[in-house]
């Protein structure tokens, strides 16, 4: 039986772990802060991840600690390892230890995962593979259990790009809307009705749609944080820059992170910052 290490466990590294045990897989873990969640099995070290495992998939927070982990790695025998990045960070770091990687018999392929950690537990999270045909469709095989919307997008690297188009949609939607739903508030229009009317036509999103109980205050748990979600949008604009582009709608969905900090919604979800918007009938 392949088994799959999972490195970084946080809220994401811990659903993919949690599925892949669900879906009956071999599947342990290791992170660097020393955390052992529970019902997750898990090395005191990265070495002993990687001689114990076939698959490695890193769910890594930022640039920094996927660059840690990848420069770690290079320092083991990687030959007929597979690596998957799943972290939302800038493809470049994979494209420029490629070689390296390839010297040391690894096979490896950028996955950003589109969805949170709720959606990876339901197996319904979207998964963006960039790398050539061989690995890809072997990674693709090894994250069937997380979802089956899995999608070959094209060469290394091109997985993060397409992630970066996905999810800046929705940053943009969720954006315009924080902007526009104080007008709701204004005019006296029930936060429930305007919700109900928008999901149910065709300017509806299911992020958005799925995140109703939120917003409304009737579920209070978090999938993804605020945080979380800026720290995505300095990745987005970090990888448009690299192509000698940007964006002034994701700039504008940046401006509003002084809003969730000013409202206390950091850690929150962003469903949060929607209600918020209307609550206070502004929006910065």
């Amino acid at each position: 039986m392949v088994k799959i290490g999972v490195i970084g466990l946080g809220k994401m590294g811990c659903a993919i772990a949690r599925r892949m045990r669900f879906k009956g897989i071999n599947v342990s873990g290791w992170t660097r802060s020393g955390r052992t969640p529970e019902g997750i099995n898990t090395f005191e070290n990265l070495e002993t991840l990687v001689e114990k495992n076939d698959i490695l998939i890193l769910s890594l927070f930022d640039d920094a600690a996927v660059t840690n982990i990848l420069d770690a790695l290079l320092r083991f025998d990687l030959k007929g390892i597979q690596i998957i990045d799943t972290s939302t960070v800038s493809p470049q770091i994979l494209i420029e230890r490629a070689d390296q990687l390839y010297d040391k018999g690894a096979i490896f392929v950028d996955a950003p995962i589109s969805g949170g950690p709720e959606l990876v537990e339901n197996g319904t999270c979207g998964i963006f593979i960039g790398g050539d045909d061989f690995s890809a469709e072997r990674a693709a095989g090894h994250l069937s259990p997380i979802s089956q919307r899995i999608f070959h997008v094209g060469p290394l690297g091109t997985g993060m790009v397409m992630k970066t188009i996905n999810n800046s949609m929705v940053q943009i939607y969720v954006s315009g809307l924080t902007e526009l739903i104080p007008l709701a508030k204004k005019a006296g229009l029930p936060l429930k009705t305007a919700l109900d009317i928008l999901c149910t036509g065709p300017a509806g999103l299911p992020v958005v749609r799925d995140r109703i109980p939120k917003i409304l205050g009737d579920d209070d748990t978090v999938g993804f944080t605020n945080s979380g979600t800026a720290k995505d949008n300095d990745v987005f604009r970090k990888i448009l820059h690299h192509f000698d582009m940007r964006s002034p709608m994701l700039e504008g969905f940046d401006r509003q992170r002084a809003f969730s900090e000013k409202m206390g919604l950091a850690e929150r979800d962003p469903a949060e910052v929607i209600r918020a918007a209307y609550d206070v009938s502004e929006a910065t």
